[in-house]
């Protein structure tokens, strides 16, 4: 597919695309899927980074590959929560890792929602803290802030849309083992932004910590 193709060129090269030339392509939630597994098996990306996410308990959900190294021309970053899970999709240990986010189109997030799905929903990469052995917490209440260079620090209390970074594993195991794939033992699942976007200019540099994990300088 043409789209497969300038896509992946896009992450190698830099150069942005329109999303008038990707619009008829993707034409549902299977097609956006399609291109995603197109794109990173050009790129040669090994399936062992994730993201998944849902809008609230009755979804959809939405899961994409991660990038293995970290983009440039960023949008901006998200606070979240990873797991790193098992051959059977279990969580074993957590983290406190930063999603970075860009976009593969010139019109950025007012991109088509589906051609933001197919460039695996904008992200850019994944910035890990420290791993630590899993635990439930009592995730609805932790409070969590992020500072960013020249910016308010943000301070929140919960902010999951599942009260549960671990509630969005079922659905994604489904989805990355759909056509018979295995999960590779410690792969990584970053389980969706708390707060939304946080937008930047320039590299990502900050701090971000989370009640019970502790913090993260990146």
């Amino acid at each position: 597919m043409a789209l497969i193709q300038a896509l992946a060129a896009s992450h190698r090269g830099g150069r942005l695309l329109s999303a008038a030339d990707g619009v008829h392509a993707v034409r549902d939630e299977a097609d956006a899927y399609a291109v995603q597994d197109g794109v990173a098996a050009a790129l040669g990306w090994p399936p062992n980074r994730w993201k998944s996410g849902v809008a609230g308990p009755q979804g959809p959900f939405s899961h994409s590959s991660v990038a293995p190294v970290a983009g440039t021309a960023l949008l901006g970053v998200e606070a979240e929560v990873a797991l790193r899970v098992d051959a059977n999709g279990r969580p074993e240990a957590m983290c406190i890792p930063v999603e970075l986010v860009a976009s593969r189109w010139a019109e950025g997030l007012d991109a088509p929602a589906l051609l933001r799905m197919a460039d695996f929903q904008s992200n850019a990469g994944l910035l890990l803290g420290p791993w630590q052995p899993f635990q439930t917490l009592d995730w609805a209440h932790l409070e969590w802030r992020l500072a960013l260079p020249g910016q308010p620090d943000v301070v929140r209390r919960g902010g999951h849309s599942l009260a549960d970074p671990a509630g969005v594993l079922p659905a994604w195991f489904r989805h990355a083992t759909r056509n018979g794939h295995q999960i590779a033992p410690g792969t990584v699942v970053t389980t969706g932004a708390w707060g939304g976007l946080h937008v930047i200019s320039g590299p990502a540099h900050g701090r971000l910590s989370i009640e019970g994990l502790g913090e993260f300088v990146f």
